[in-house]
């Protein structure tokens, strides 16, 4: 109860300051970037804490996966923030609340907080695992986490690389070609090493770890992420989005539609 208390108020205090940051920069850009580094840092905190009786080799592992992904990410997001004036997700809903926009935006953010706990409490969960040392299911963990890193960075990495090139249009290259957001699929991955090392005999809490995975799958497949972002691509790039989401997955990486083996 305490460790759920306290990711939910760290949640709430970053998002109100995503909140600050987006009214003094006018950048709604900035909003992910604060997410990203409040939920890594609520993370470390909440893993190194004493909420359970999880050994301090676990805790500091664990901890020092949620530094490594707020700072990967993080940094990602404001790298390409610094190159925007606006978020396009963002822009498109201050646009459509008007001159309410700034309360609308405070309270959906707040909702992300909300919606946030999960990821926070699945850190937490995983690190005070009370299983006494650390053995092949931590491991595992840590397989799964630095896959799901590693991917989310080449997945960055190529588009990154599609912009400079100037090429225009849809990147269609590299894991690109075989999903259109493998970032967020990455990403889904990603959390997936929570449970990994969470779930034990006798550590009924962890299963509660699970909810991680899932509420980055849903919130990137039906929320926040993909159905913005292509509403977003498709008034942009019209016909050839239309046609690379009839020959590409969604999330999922798999061979494209009409590619010879």
């Amino acid at each position: 109860a305490a460790a759920l208390v306290f990711v939910a108020v760290a949640m709430s205090a970053f998002m109100a300051l995503a909140t600050l940051v987006e009214r003094r920069t006018g950048n709604s850009g900035w909003i992910d970037v604060v997410w990203t580094l409040g939920l890594g840092l609520t993370g470390v905190a909440g893993a190194l804490l004493s909420f359970g009786a999880g050994p301090m080799p676990r805790r500091l592992v664990v901890a020092g996966l949620a530094l490594a992904w707020a700072l990967r990410l993080g940094l990602h997001i404001a790298r390409r923030t610094a190159g925007i004036t606006e978020d396009p997700r963002y822009a498109k809903l201050k646009r459509d609340w008007g001159n309410a926009a700034p309360q609308q935006l405070a309270r959906l953010l707040q909702m992300q907080a909300l919606v946030s706990i999960p990821l926070g409490l699945g850190i937490v969960l995983a690190a005070h695992r009370p299983a006494p040392a650390l053995g092949w299911q931590d491991l595992a963990g840590v397989a799964v986490f630095v896959a799901g890193l590693a991917g989310g960075a080449i997945a960055d990495g190529q588009l990154r690389a599609f912009a400079r090139s100037g090429a225009g249009g849809v990147c269609d290259s590299g894991l690109w070609r075989w999903s259109r957001h493998p970032n967020y699929f990455f990403e889904c991955l990603l959390w997936c090493s929570y449970p990994v090392i969470a779930l034990g005999a006798g550590y009924t809490w962890g299963w509660l770890a699970l909810l991680a995975p899932a509420c980055i799958t849903l919130l990137l497949t039906r929320i926040s992420g993909i159905p913005p972002l292509e509403e977003h691509m498709l008034a942009k790039h019209g016909e050839a989005y239309r046609a690379y989401q009839n020959r590409t997955s969604a999330l999922i990486p798999l061979p494209p539609k009409g590619a010879s083996s």
